[in-house]
């Protein structure tokens, strides 16, 4: 019970806070959990991180489940989503409800965020890549993704470059001293069976191709939206970034949603803390009320709860295995280069406009690093200087 609340406690105030994007959002987690609570070590959360951005859906988001879910076990799971998620869904909902052109896009504060996104994200690339990129060859790695995710903008680029690295690292790691079988490192217990995994894992596929069987069958108007929502949070690689067109194409052209609306919400979505993936709850609510912003953030969020805890109970057991613990030396290593050429594109170049921007980003990053401030004391500094930086210029 005391983990619970705990979970809840500090997920709802990343969840409130988290404001830059899913790579954001994951510097935000390596801060809390891994720099200053120590819930996990940084090659546990770079092998956490690994999965969630090799598996389809909200990478971030799984990211916290299964930090939950380690901590707390499958309530853990839920009430980490729970508070991450819950404010954003909340935001969302009432904007569409309202449905007023509030054209906070521009506003200083919001820039002022994203500035805080930039010196969140350089934070964790520095202390994640001095971890996992202690060597040349990885620091190869490293490169090679930062290079092939940088000239290739594909969502695909990041799967390919993460099964590329795993390989390279086994054929280079293979009789690393970090891949013997006697060193176990830290072992981190999943409280949910290997058989509830295969199950869990059966249900994604199942719904996966039985939701738009039961669409066809049926034509029942939740059951063709769950089906939308739950495919478009199957199907994306990427991120949430990748999730908001793929939406668009799902709900504009067929009239559930009109293309002012969805404007609307997108510019909303970019605005508030927390995933991306709730922009499904400001669509939901569009089309059927509260009641559809709430089916639409299940069904959207479902398929990340079914892979994420499909795959963990086999986690721990794999990255243990020589011969996988010298694949994810590789993995990790691309992972730091991967997020490296998120933090360029697209937060640095949607960011760093002026050498005003650099500065104020500069003395945020200070703050963080240098002085130890709490990441709820930079976030506030960064909205309220940003919108100071506004009124000014």
């Amino acid at each position: 019970m005391k983990n619970w609340l705990e979970i809840l406690l500090v997920s709802s105030r990343l969840g409130l806070t988290s404001f830059g994007g899913p790579i954001a959002h994951l510097g935000y987690f390596h801060e809390e959990y891994v720099r200053r609570r120590k819930w996990m070590d940084e090659k546990s959360y770079a092998d956490l991180v690994a999965l969630s951005q090799f598996l389809p859906g909200p990478a971030s988001s799984q990211v916290g489940i299964g930090i939950g879910a380690i901590r707390g076990g499958l309530f853990g799971g839920l009430i980490s989503f729970i508070g991450f998620t819950l404010p954003s869904v909340i935001a969302l909902m009432i904007l569409a409800l309202l449905m007023q052109g509030l054209g906070i896009g521009e506003a200083g504060w919001i820039h002022g965020l994203k500035l805080v996104a930039v010196a969140i994200v350089a934070h964790a690339i520095l202390g994640m890549g001095k971890n996992l990129t202690p060597d040349s060859q990885r620091k190869a790695i490293a490169l090679l993704a930062l290079v092939v995710t940088l000239l290739w903008q594909t969502i695909y680029a990041q799967v390919v470059m993460i099964l590329l690295s795993a390989l390279i690292g086994y054929f280079i790691y293979k009789n690393h001293s970090d891949s013997n079988p006697n060193d176990n490192g830290s072992r981190i217990p999943f409280p949910i069976s290997k058989r509830a995994g295969v199950i869990c894992l059966a249900l994604f596929f199942g719904l996966l191709f039985l939701l738009p069987l039961l669409r066809e069958i049926t034509s029942v108007s939740w059951i063709a939206m769950f089906d939308s929502f739950y495919r478009s949070g199957s199907l994306v690689f990427g991120g949430g970034h990748v999730v908001l067109p793929l939406l668009e194409r799902e709900f504009v052209p067929t009239g559930w949603v009109s293309e002012e609306a969805f404007l609307a919400g997108y510019g909303a979505t970019q605005a508030v803390p927390g995933p991306l993936f709730t922009f499904a709850a400001y669509l939901g609510t569009i089309i059927n009320g509260w009641t559809g912003g709430l089916l639409a953030t299940a069904a959207i969020f479902l398929p990340a709860f079914l892979l994420i805890f499909g795959t963990l109970p086999f986690w721990d057991a794999m990255r243990r295995h020589p011969k996988m613990k010298a694949a994810l030396m590789g993995v990790n290593a691309a992972v730091v280069g991967i997020l490296l050429s998120a933090f360029y594109q697209p937060i640095w170049t949607s960011t760093i406009i002026s050498p005003l921007d650099f500065a104020f980003a500069a003395v945020l990053f200070s703050m963080l690093v240098f002085w130890k401030a709490a990441p709820w004391v930079v976030v506030l500094t960064g909205a309220i200087g940003g919108s100071l930086l506004f009124w000014l210029l």
